[in-house]
């Protein structure tokens, strides 16, 4: 499966374990490097997906006559 055919899920998985190997203290270098540049293209891929999704989501709650623009933040009582 390539890279852009990963699911939001596939591509956190691999995110996670991109973040396991460069936590380790014996990762060489240049490894580190590609895993580095691996990991901004996936966080990415992550951000570009929840974006799509909640663009739907406003679009269907905006149908609905229920909108409500997503803050990111709950609001406090």
């Amino acid at each position: 499966m390539t890279k852009e055919t990963l699911t939001f899920e596939e591509a956190l998985q691999r995110l996670e374990e991109v973040l396991a190997k460069l936590e380790r203290s014996d990762c060489p270098l240049e490894e580190a490097l590609g895993l580095f540049e691996e990991g901004m293209r996936l966080v990415q891929k992550c951000r570009g997906k929840l974006a799509d999704v909640e663009g739907k989501v406003s679009v269907l709650l905006k149908d609905s006559q229920e909108f409500a623009p997503f803050s990111g933040e709950e609001e406090q009582a």
